[in-house]
């Protein structure tokens, strides 16, 4: 830069009071401006509410109309037909009334009356399958038992360990009234591999204690789970 050739005419040396000098203007003319207060107008000057009218929409009552039934039809007319007998037929067979008063000498044949409603009730009994009994049936050696017998027998199907199913398969079977093991089906299956093999299990279960109502062996309707879970 070429110098000057007074150094009073050099405005470079006065820039930085330029610069304070501008920073305290303006930071001046923000404060007086947050200072700055209004004061409202009146609310005369606001000009004047007016109130319009609304009128009240009348909604015509309307009345579903009423529609009677036609009147029934009459009644049909019953034409009474007699029929016109003879007196004059002739009756050949009479009632004859014998003589029923027994003697010394009159038999009598009685024969025995057998009562079959309580042979019928015990067969009922026998065939009807009971849900709950006083005495409930028992595996062999109770609940602990019977899964440790369900374990030990089951064989997990090769083709629904390749597919990677499992589940829980219900079976419902009857205990018969001297403990054999009947009816077996699935209640809620899982695959047609697996309720086969439940099946088969079931099957194969031992002579349970069976189950009595009012001190009577009875037959007894049971449901047992078969959980397959894969390792």
């Amino acid at each position: 830069m070429e110098l000057k050739k007074t150094p009073k005419a050099d405005l470079e040396n006065k820039r930085n009071i330029f610069l304070a000098l501008g920073l305290v203007l303006a930071l001046g003319l923000i404060l007086f401006a947050f200072e700055w207060k209004t004061t409202p107008k009146k609310t005369e000057s606001l000009g004047q509410i007016q109130t319009q009218e609304v009128e009240e929409e009348i909604i015509p009552i309307t009345r579903e109309e009423q529609n009677t039934p036609p009147p029934p039809p009459p009644p049909p007319k019953v034409v009474e037909v007699l029929n016109i007998v003879d007196d004059n037929v002739e009756i050949d067979d009479e009632l004859q009334i014998e003589d029923t008063e027994a003697d010394a000498e009159t038999f009598i044949d009685v024969a025995p009356v057998v009562t079959t409603d309580v042979v019928e009730e015990e067969e009922e009994e026998e065939t009807k399958v009971f849900f709950i009994v006083e005495d409930m049936p028992e595996f062999p050696g109770g609940e602990m038992a019977l899964r440790q017998f369900i374990a030990n027998a089951i064989k997990y199907p090769v083709i629904a360990q390749e597919n990677g199913i499992q589940g829980k398969v219900y079976i419902t079977f009857v205990v018969d009234a001297d403990g054999g093991i009947s009816d077996a089906k699935v209640a809620r299956g899982v695959d047609p591999s697996l309720d086969k093999e439940a099946l088969r299990v079931v099957n194969m279960l031992p002579k349970w204690k069976p189950g009595k109502q009012r001190g009577k062996a009875v037959r007894v309707s049971y449901t047992v789970p078969i959980n397959f879970v894969l390792q």
